[in-house]
């Protein structure tokens, strides 16, 4: 199966070279850097002498932020500790840069294309001392050849889902190759875990959600509309899926019968899906307005529909009520939910469909704590934010502090754990 894969992958390279070309066409790629996922020539390394390489891969925004915690706390350790971190999107690439850029010892490139040649050049170029895959990043021919190179290698806050799992499940022979490569692996929640060990895992922890761990200084969140939002009847949909653009609005709609002075900021999960979100704007006869960063909320403005990375934050500060999407589409059941930790850390209360499948621990910390409540329809959705609406933002310091204790204990069993690796497997 192994060697399939590889055929396959190098005989698909071509094809994945033009894609990529194309995404940068249309501004999904990195105009300056697309080259670093595709072509060897533009492996450029920078290697600290002295200094041992620790590589981190974190694919997208949400697996990356889940790191920085980690990577901050190991190089507080002052250990002549040089650190990579590869993502695959563009966002993430950025948001890399922009929260490292006085860190002399953190790089970041974007991560080849899971090509044999390409990996072995990737790390016989860069040569790191330890490896570790972020959430569900399994990529076949770079884990073996890590393994070839005899470098050890982990899985920090591991995700898979049951779909994944019976995919996995169909080559028992393979996914023990693949999966007993891992020297050890911690997973994001209970399934996973034992999902890994059924799969030919070995040292398998499980602490908590590493996203948990994310830090926040609430005084720097700034918004330059801040004013509007906090003299608005206001809530936020973030994270949504096609679908579910359809189903805020309606509520939405259904607001506008009974409350005044009302926004509605929609934050889809993939920014293209503004045209969309601008054309159930238009059939309705709603006043919306796409906002970039540098962007001020006109006053008539019904609909927000955001058109950046990077803002959730920025919105949650002020918002009282925040929907979390990916969680209404019955065709996505084994692949739903997204994350609503950040929006809990700013104290809103969060409201979500029944599918919340890769993130179910999660919100069941956060309903026993009544930070979220799982809604079945547009009516439910719409009388509590009505409720919401009635009172100002919540003081949120008793589940911040809650979030922030958890997170705390995650963070320490974390990179307890990942330093005992550091020393016993760095040669």
């Amino acid at each position: 199966m192994i060697s399939i894969y590889r055929f396959v992958s190098t005989f698909l390279y071509p094809i994945l070279i033009l894609l990529i070309f194309f995404r940068k066409l249309i501004n999904k790629e990195d105009k300056a850097r697309y080259k670093e996922k595709i072509f060897p020539s533009s492996f450029s390394i920078i290697k600290k002498k002295n200094y041992d390489l620790i590589w981190f891969h974190a694919a997208s925004i949400g697996e990356v932020q889940s790191i920085f915690p980690i990577i901050k706390k190991l190089n507080s350790n002052k250990k002549n500790f040089q650190f990579l971190i590869t993502t695959v999107t563009l966002s993430s690439g950025k948001l890399v840069q922009a929260e490292f850029k006085d860190y002399e010892n953190i790089i970041h490139r974007y991560f080849p294309l899971d090509v044999n040649f390409l990996s072995k050049k990737f790390l016989a170029l860069w040569r790191p001392k330890i490896v570790f895959f972020v959430d569900s990043e399994i990529w076949p021919n770079l884990i073996l050849n890590i393994a070839d190179e005899k470098i050890p290698l982990a899985i920090i806050n591991g995700r898979i889902t049951s779909k994944t799992f019976k995919r996995w499940s169909l080559i028992p022979k393979t996914a023990k190759k693949i999966f007993n490569e891992f020297t050890f692996s911690l997973s994001s929640n209970s399934e996973t875990k034992e999902y890994l060990n059924k799969l030919g895992g070995k040292n398998i922890f499980y602490f908590g959600n590493i996203k948990f761990s994310n830090s926040l200084d609430f005084e720097k969140i700034k918004n330059k509309n801040k004013n509007i939002l906090e003299n608005k009847n206001f809530w936020c949909a973030a994270s949504t899926h096609k679908q579910e653009e359809n189903f805020c609005i309606s509520a939405h709609l259904k607001l506008k019968k009974v409350t005044n002075n009302l926004l509605t900021v929609i934050i889809p999960r993939h920014i293209h899906r503004s045209k969309h979100i601008e054309k159930i704007c238009i059939k309705n006869g709603l006043n919306y307005q796409v906002l970039n960063k540098e962007d001020n909320i006109l006053e008539n403005t019904e609909i927000v529909i955001i058109n950046s990375f990077g803002v959730l934050q920025d919105y949650f500060k002020y918002a009282k009520s925040v929907f979390v999407g990916k969680s209404v589409i019955k065709n996505m059941e084994q692949d739903s939910g997204q994350s609503p930790i950040l929006a809990a850390k700013l104290g809103c209360k969060i409201y979500h469909g029944p599918y919340v499948y890769n993130f179910k621990e999660v919100y069941d910390i956060l309903k026993k704590h009544n930070i979220s409540k799982e809604i079945s329809n547009i009516d439910e959705l719409s009388d509590h934010l009505i409720e919401d609406f009635k009172f100002g933002k919540k003081d949120f310091s008793e589940s911040k502090r809650m979030i922030d204790n958890l997170g705390s204990k995650i963070l320490d069993e974390t990179t307890k754990k990942i330093n005992y690796f550091l020393i016993n497997e760095i040669k």
